[in-house]
């Protein structure tokens, strides 16, 4: 089969519906009305999502000619660079199998050992023991001091980890690693499971954007920036045997081009599958296996208090019926009341019931009145907001049902679709009401994600959000080690930004997994959707 069909079933999708252990800058703006049984409409210029030249063979019959176990999957984002340091590239090659970090994160949302077999923590000193024979795919030994080094330069990469670097690191023989947090630091363990923290060898590594040289079960083959990845396995893998020969992961943003290409069998597995294709997929129990867990990926919306006034984001709030947004994604989400699971002894916040009635009232009291069109306006301008998403992880079809409900009590917006959310309304702030999906939970602890989100001058803090009590607080549940105090401050510090209408939490994400019949490991019991490929990805049949 050449690589030229599945460009082909590709066009013809986006011309129908253009939906182990950030990306392109392309935008594109609409402005629509589409009712809930209509999709959104996109386009796209990357020629390099699939297209090959006509003669080249595809590795599908590559891999019927050689007997090689190939896996073929497809992938939301595609990146420019495999450097597994900067921005969040280190997801995808997690996903891709070829990096690892010190630890991993388990079906139990633990950190448990990977690279290294332990990490004890006494006072602010925390000890990390290296696992045995660990070694990077061209035979080189993992050391203590590269292991250091790798986390001085995430340090210095990436803004996120800038932390690392103000704590001392030593080695006190090959295998082991002493940093000193200077305070306590409860969470180093959990922080080094992150995907970011995989493993390079600096030394050996001559070009980092297309080629790392990292210790996970799979090699890079062929990258093509922002576009589609293929891997090989790592016949030096430290870690065992490695099921799968190679893989080959797919650019496909959008739901139904993942949908079509898993029905003519060009792809085999693939996760965050779209409620409108697990309905597909639960009709036919003899070709595919559907695994669906709970998962620790949150939709939400940031309210850019720089743009809208209190009572336009309490109104709406108040409007935002998550409810119906999770009955019509039915299968993919539950409706969401903060960013963590209410089961959680952290997620104990509380959220107003819906009331387009109030929604209304507070908006009249601010001096709005309701034109002949049904929308309101205030000073001679209509209330009409801007709605930034990117078109993956459902946040399409939310965009559109939040502009549906909106509309239904009198507010106006426009629809504007990025491809890369990082390099532009995230950086630039550039919007009304965003939406985002992002892991909220990291190993059971609140702190990542509250402190990316709401901390001052946090990564994703991008709509004015301010409080001095907030930040007080952060700061406090950075050192506390007292579990039932680390989730009491958790749920005071999400309460504060809930009232302040700073966000809207409105999914949480199922993790669902969609797998050819004979294909297993792809992490489809993993809640968390950094990990794809390991050496335990295997295709039988």
């Amino acid at each position: 089969m050449k690589k030229k069909l599945l460009a082909a079933l590709l066009a013809a999708t986006m011309t129908l519906s253009m939906v182990a252990c950030g990306s392109g800058a392309k935008t594109q703006e609409t402005e629509t009305e589409i009712t809930e049984t209509e999709t959104t409409e996109t386009e796209t210029t990357d020629e390099t999502q699939t297209a090959t030249s006509d003669d080249q063979t595809s590795d599908e019959d590559q891999s019927v000619t050689t007997g090689e176990k190939i896996l073929h999957t497809a992938a939301s984002f595609a990146y420019p660079s495999l450097d597994v340091h900067k921005e969040y590239y280190g997801w995808y090659t997690s996903i891709y199998g070829v990096s690892e970090a010190l630890f991993k994160l388990d079906e139990n949302m633990s950190a448990v050992p990977c690279l290294a077999k332990d990490a004890v923590a006494d006072g602010s000193t925390w000890t990390i023991t290296l696992n045995d024979g660990v070694q990077f795919s061209n035979g080189n030994s993992l050391t203590a001091d590269m292991v250091i080094r790798n986390l001085q330069r995430l340090a210095t990469e990436n803004s996120r980890f800038a932390y690392l670097g103000d704590f001392e690191m030593s080695a006190t023989d090959d295998k082991t690693i002493v940093i000193d947090t200077k305070e306590v630091y409860p969470t180093l363990k959990n922080d080094l499971a992150s995907p970011e923290c995989g493993m390079i060898d600096l030394d050996s590594t001559t070009d980092f954007d297309n080629a790392p040289v990292c210790t996970g079960p799979f090699v890079v083959k062929e990258f093509i920036p922002e576009g589609d990845v293929t891997v090989a396995k790592n016949e030096n893998y430290w870690g065992g045997d490695v099921k799968l020969d190679g893989a080959v992961f797919y650019y496909m943003q959008e739901d139904d081009p993942k949908l079509l290409a898993m029905q003519s069998g060009e792809i085999d597995c693939y996760n965050s599958v779209s409620s409108a294709a697990l309905e597909v997929y639960n009709q036919s129990p003899d070709l595919y296996d559907v695994v669906s867990i709970p998962g620790a990926r949150l939709q939400y919306y940031i309210l850019n208090e720089n743009t809208l006034d209190d009572s336009v984001r309490e109104a709406i709030n108040l409007t935002v019926d998550k409810d119906k947004i999770a009955e019509y994604l039915s299968g993919t989400v539950s409706a969401a009341v903060g960013p963590f699971s209410p089961s959680a002894a952290y997620g104990k916040v509380s959220v107003p019931a819906v009331d387009t009635d109030k929604a209304k009232e507070l908006l009249e009291a601010d001096g709005y009145t309701l034109g002949d069109d049904g929308i309101y306006e205030k000073d001679g301008q209509k209330l009409s907001i801007s709605i930034a998403y990117y078109a993956a992880r459902s946040l399409d079809t939310l965009a559109i049902l939040i502009q549906e409900q909106l509309k239904a009590i009198g507010v106006d917006s426009t629809l504007r679709v990025e491809e890369d959310p990082d390099a532009t309304y995230i950086a630039n702030a550039d919007f009304d009401l965003a939406l985002y999906c992002m892991i909220a939970d990291k190993s059971g602890d609140p702190l990542y994600f509250i402190d990316s989100t709401l901390a001052d001058g946090a990564y994703y803090n991008v709509g004015g959000f301010k409080s001095d009590e907030c930040q007080s607080m952060i700061e406090e549940l950075r050192t506390e080690t007292d579990t039932a105090k680390r989730a009491d401050l958790a749920n005071k510090i999400v309460q504060i930004a809930i009232d302040d209408n700073a966000f809207g939490y409105v999914g949480l994400f199922n993790n669902t997994t969609v797998l050819r019949k004979g294909v297993s490991g792809f992490a489809e019991y993993v809640p968390f959707d950094f990990y794809g490929l390991d050496a335990e990805t295997d295709i039988n049949g």
